[in-house]
């Protein structure tokens, strides 16, 4: 089969609709592309703003927890106090006790001086 020219000038034609349709497709891609982009930094956006929230969910949570642990140290600490106080009084009433049980054993000479 022979080429015509003018059969070359189709086949050229035809050439160049296949290329302008390709760059058509392309840009259309790169739509496309900008599109997906666009849909993945929203995306990554709001997987961003879920975790903020949920550590600001957390902070306010250890912040809570942090009072309550405060709260109960300082309960902790008031019982020991008491306690602390309650032992006090008891080695006071012991030593008194020990003393006046001594002085009896002695025959309360001890007392007199």
């Amino acid at each position: 089969m022979a080429h015509s020219p003018s059969g070359s000038v189709a086949a050229a034609a035809a050439a160049a609709g296949e290329e302008e349709g390709a760059m058509v497709e392309a840009v259309a891609e790169d739509g496309g592309a900008e599109s997906r982009i666009t849909a993945l930094l929203f995306d990554v956006s709001q997987q961003v703003q879920e975790a903020l929230q949920g550590m600001l969910k957390m902070t306010g949570e250890i912040e809570q927890c942090g009072a309550e642990i405060e709260a109960e140290i300082e309960r902790a600490k008031e019982a020991i106090a008491d306690k602390g106080r309650a032992l006090d009084d008891d080695r006071e009433r012991f030593q008194k006790a020990a003393v006046a049980a001594l002085n009896i054993l002695s025959g309360g000479a001890a007392g007199d001086i």
